[in-house]
Order: C-alpha cells, then structure tokens, then sequence
C-alpha cells in the first residue's frame, strides 16, 4: 500500500571528515543515546545525548528555535537574542524598508532595546518535548481497512491525542508521520510571539553570491540576520507589548572564538524541512531522468515567454 512520506521536521546532522573519510547521517534528537552518541563520541564530540536532548534538563534542545515557521534560529544570550539566516530575516527587513530609509540595502542595527523593531505575525518556536505516539495514533487501525477509512481513523486519533496532551497549558504540539507511515512522533512546542528585529548586515554582505552561494561550500555570504524574543514578566509568550522583557532562555548557546581545525567534528542542529537521504535508486533515477528535466524543460519554456514580454 502506498502512502504519503512525511519527512523529518526535526533533526540533527553531523558531518565527519578526517582522513580523506566522510560519515553522515540524520536523526531525530530523541534517539541519539540510543543510536548512535558513541559513534559520534568517538569521532570527537564533546556533548552527551542527554547534552544535546533532554526533558528533565536545561539541554541544547533549548536553545534552538523554528523561526518564522520555515528557518531555524539559535539563542546566543541570556536576553533572548537569537541568530538567524539574513534570507529568514528578509520579509521583516524589507517590511521596515522604505525609499527614503532602505534597511535592505543600507542594514539596520538597534542601539539599544527602544530601537529594536517589532514585527506582527513572526514567531519562535521552542521544542518542548518529542514523543513516540505511534501506537496510540495506529489503535484503532486494521489491516483490511480501506485508505480512506485508515486516514480518518489516523486523523481522528491525531487530532484527539494533540488535544489531550496540551490541555490546560500554553503548549502546542502536532504529530507527524515517519517512515511511510508506520511511525508517528508529537513535538509539543512554546510558541513566542513577540520578536522582534535587532540588526542585520546590507544585502550586499547578508546575500552576497544570493541562493547559490547559500547551497554551495565554500560560502562568501554574511548570510546572517539578529532578532530578540520577547515575553510577559512571567517569562511566558505574550503578543506584542510594550511592556514585555527580552526572554530568559532555559539554554544559551556558546559562542566560540577560536576557529575550527582540519579534523574537528561538525554538527548541525535544526529544522530541515525534509530530507531525501533515504531515496530509493529508482526514485533517484526518476528525479534523474524523468522530474528534473520536465521541471527544466517548462522553466526554460517560461522563461522564454517573459523574455519576449
């Protein structure tokens, strides 16, 4: 039975690379202690699972946020400061912008908290906790169910178990599918609502080389952009307010100066959106051979039509 791959919204990535040799991979964080922190222990990480994800502790988890629903952000002070990528910032730069003070082009920086911009809609978003709920999700499914039964069992069940496990408290949470369907995992998140812009680099640093260079290594680009999450005085997410406090994050991120080395291990820790690490051959042959050069082939033809508009 075919059925919708729903990939990963959450996980972390590492890249080793020493003696001409490269292991990589991508998981989920809840899943590091039992799969694989030796490994990567032994290619020279410093941090515990429990370091990286945990629930019963202040961990890296925490300081690490879904901003603005599609980019990842990372808390580097104990004021709620947060570093993102310049094109994750850029709606809210240029929602600043105007002819006669154009943030895009000449940058912006707050000196001090009064001048920092607020910015309606923009949210950061916290991981509480990821939980396997596979089982309470596939309970009242049956083999002999059609598709259609089978999706509204599931999302019967989804919709219920979300509900339930935030009730009475200002958490959200959503359930998605892994692998095929055959695994379910609840993120129960704390959504902060007031962000707002502290500074950002001209484009002309923050974009330079523009998308490509955002996918290519090595990079040019300053592709960086400086928001600051904002809360009640009780610490607790709240809609914009002049009288709300910068954010006191469970972790702060360290910041390092003293540079990498050849050999030293790399990790990544965010959203990715999707991954297609686990393609099959014959999925990569069609992308290959058959989806790309249809997509290539009606771009071109596009592009063709607005060059002679």
């Amino acid at each position: 039975m075919l059925r919708k791959i729903t990939l990963s919204l959450v996980a972390l990535q590492f890249v080793f690379s020493a003696f001409l040799k490269a292991d990589e991979g991508m998981w989920l964080p809840l899943f590091l202690k039992s799969l694989n922190e030796a490994d990567m222990q032994s290619k020279g990480l410093k941090l515990s699972a429990e370091d990286i994800y945990s629930i019963n502790k202040s961990s890296l988890k925490d300081g690490i946020v879904h901003f603005g629903g599609g980019c990842t952000g990372e808390i580097v002070s104990d004021q709620g400061l947060l570093f993102t990528n310049h094109h994750c910032g850029y709606g809210q730069i240029q929602s600043h912008s105007t002819v006669e003070n154009d943030l895009l082009t000449n940058g912006f920086w707050a000196k001090s908290k009064e001048e920092e911009l607020s910015n309606p809609g923009l949210t950061a978003t916290f991981i509480v906790r990821i939980e396997d709920v596979t089982a309470k999700v596939l309970a009242g499914v049956a083999d002999n169910m059609s598709d259609a039964d089978r999706d509204k069992k599931i999302n019967e069940a989804i919709a219920a178990i979300t509900k339930e496990s935030v009730k009475d408290t200002h958490y959200g949470a959503y359930i998605r599918p892994f692998f095929n369907g055959n695994e379910y995992y609840m993120f129960v998140t704390e959504t902060f609502k007031d962000v707002r812009l502290v500074g950002a680099p001209p484009s002309s640093i923050g974009k330079f080389g523009g998308d490509t260079d955002n996918w290519m290594w090595p990079r040019h680009t300053g592709d960086f952009s400086i928001f600051r999450i904002y809360a009640n005085k009780d610490n607790k997410p709240a809609e914009y307010s002049k009288d709300n406090v910068p954010y006191k994050p469970k972790y702060v991120i360290p910041i390092s100066l003293k540079g990498a080395e050849q050999g030293d291990f790399t990790m990544v820790y965010g959203f990715p959106g999707r991954t297609t690490e686990y393609l099959s051959s014959f999925a990569v042959d069609m992308i290959m051979n058959v989806s790309d050069p249809a997509k290539v082939k009606i771009r071109e033809t596009k592009l063709a039509i607005w060059d002679k508009g």
